[in-house]
């Protein structure tokens, strides 16, 4: 049994996922899609056995917990300027002088990393569509930038950005939670 849902607007943002087959472990949940819609662009793989769900699942818990944790001095940086800064010093081979943002490869890393600022990919097979989601908390506002690498480096046509109330951005993730568990719990599982 497939069942398909989103949380949000689509061409704004929105969180879009389908279980296609439940299971009782909660350290699968089921399997399916989970992609992410920002001002029209989707990112993430979305075909009915694109991943197990669990880790999409648990990194949404881990955004709402994590509410205003997400912060970078380089959180108003032109989104360009952001998805190439993020390309180049986590995949490209560079001179070890080369700064990003400002900020030495090793800052920049830690800024990135310590502050959850990757949301996909996600380490799962959900984002293997060479898509990236950098989320920034600014105060009462939530911008996301969003990219996709296909061939190494950031892709201008898929380059999108959208900042939101901190509000309407959590609440999102929550509607998405509440609704997925509702529909897990309510279909037959394999154990």
């Amino acid at each position: 049994m497939r069942t398909k849902m989103t949380a949000g607007e689509p061409s704004i943002f929105a969180i879009e996922s389908e279980i296609t087959q439940a299971f009782e472990k909660p350290s699968l949940r089921g399997l399916g899609f989970f992609v992410l819609h920002i001002c029209g662009g989707c990112y993430g793989v979305k075909s009915p056995d694109a991943t197990m769900l669990a880790n999409s699942f648990d990194g949404v818990g881990r955004r709402v917990a994590g509410r205003g944790t997400h912060k970078a001095p380089f959180a108003d940086v032109d989104a360009m300027d952001v998805a190439n800064a993020y390309a180049r010093a986590v995949y490209v081979e560079h001179d070890k002088n080369e700064t990003f943002l400002g900020m030495t490869e090793a800052r920049f890393k830690e800024v990135v990393n310590s502050n959850g600022l990757v949301w996909a990919p996600d380490g799962d097979e959900a984002f293997d569509d060479s898509s990236y989601v950098l989320q920034f908390d600014d105060g009462d506002r939530v911008r996301l930038v969003a990219f996709k690498r296909p061939a190494g480096s950031v892709d201008p046509a898929s380059l999108r950005e959208v900042s939101l109330s901190a509000e309407e951005f959590y609440g999102i993730l929550r509607q998405w939670q509440e609704r997925f568990i509702a529909e897990w719990e309510s279909l037959p599982k394999h154990i």
